[in-house]
């Protein structure tokens, strides 16, 4: 976040988030090699190293599925947030899994090529003009190149040596990522012997991803489509109607749109209202989705704070946010549409004992 900033602090919230998440993950591994055999009908066992290349390779499958939908869920319910707040560890996990998947495809189907291990593998099938029998090695191995530079680029210090703008627009290449894993699973994996589940939590994850992104995608665009009309309307000299005291939720903020893509986060706590932009200086995050703890803004994405008391991160962190003055007029929340300089503070509005 800044100079002094020490990219790998770990607290109690991280390590209980990699603990829940390394727990479930050795549970689902040792379920599907342990348990899953059982509920296979075939005639002879399957061997142990493809059973566990399907371990990983489902598993990462799940995992990805999982990372995709806690966006839109936390911007659905606020209780999700806690899953965002580490994500990347989630992403880093899954590409190591994705890896440990690859590298059992390698072993049992090209350990005794005469060949080179990834000669034979990109040489083995070269049917790109079909869809059936298509190599869909070739998605797999691009989906992993992507969940690769993922997982090495969510180091802090990458964010800081390429911008917050490019950094985030290189991870969101995690959607070509899940686009390549379907595809490799829906031209490979499903075209075997029939897996009834498998292929039905395939197609429900993918229909799950798509439904939560188009769900959200829409409450987002209804929500600036009504703002739009009601600031038409309620202008006043100057000011923007931001909406009424009771829409907010005490430690939460509302986020009103403005002209272009603008928008401002308006935190409602003990008694006051301050308004800041909704972009925060770490990553681009949306502040207005945190909340106010120990009397700082708190970012839902990875927990940078700025203090309310004079807008900016506290020591010995340097980062400072855009501010905005407020003007309260009974319950209606009036909004000056004029950023103010990052770290110019504006005494906050008090509505004293009003709801």
């Amino acid at each position: 976040m800044s100079v002094q900033y020490t990219p790998v602090i770990w607290n109690r919230n991280k390590i209980v988030y990699d603990a829940v998440l390394l727990i479930a993950v050795a549970l689902y591994l040792y379920l599907f090699i342990r348990v899953g055999p059982s509920f296979e009908d075939v005639t002879r066992p399957i061997d142990g190293a493809i059973l566990r290349m399907r371990a990983f390779g489902s598993c990462a499958f799940l995992m990805l599925t999982v990372i995709l939908c806690i966006g839109p869920l936390a911007r659905l319910d606020r209780r999700f947030l806690p899953l965002l707040y580490n994500r990347r560890h989630f992403g880093v996990m899954t590409a190591g899994i994705a890896a440990v998947h690859a590298n059992y495809v390698l072993g049992w189907y090209f350990n005794f090529s005469p060949t080179d291990q990834y000669v034979a593998l990109l040489s083995s099938n070269t049917s790109y003009g079909q869809i059936l029998g298509f190599p869909f090695e070739a998605f797999g191995i691009a989906a992993l190149i992507i969940l690769l530079v993922l997982a090495a680029t969510s180091h802090d210090f990458w964010l800081s040596f390429l911008g917050a703008p490019v950094w985030k627009t290189l991870h969101m290449a995690v959607y070509a990522a899940y686009a390549f894993v379907v595809l490799h699973v829906a031209l490979g994996a499903l075209q075997g012997p029939g897996d009834p589940i498998f292929t039905a939590i395939v197609a429900a994850g993918v229909v799950v991803v798509s439904g939560l992104h188009l769900v959200t995608g829409r409450m987002e665009a209804n929500r600036d489509r009504g703002e739009a009309t009601a600031k038409a309307s309620l202008e006043q000299q100057g000011w923007v109607v931001a909406g009424e005291l009771n829409d907010i939720d005490t430690d939460c903020a509302r986020v009103v749109s403005l002209s272009g893509d603008e928008r401002v986060a308006i935190f409602k706590y003990d008694g006051k209202l301050s308004a800041i932009t909704n972009v925060c200086a770490h990553q681009n995050g949306p502040l207005g989705e945190g909340k106010v703890l120990w009397g700082c803004i708190t970012c839902p994405w990875h927990g940078y704070q700025y203090n309310l008391a004079d807008d900016r991160a506290p020591a010995p962190f340097t980062e400072k946010i855009s501010t905005y003055r407020l003007k309260l007029i009974g319950t209606t929340i009036l909004l000056d549409p004029n950023a103010l300089p990052p770290g110019t503070h504006v005494d906050p509005v008090t509505f004293g004992d009003t709801p």
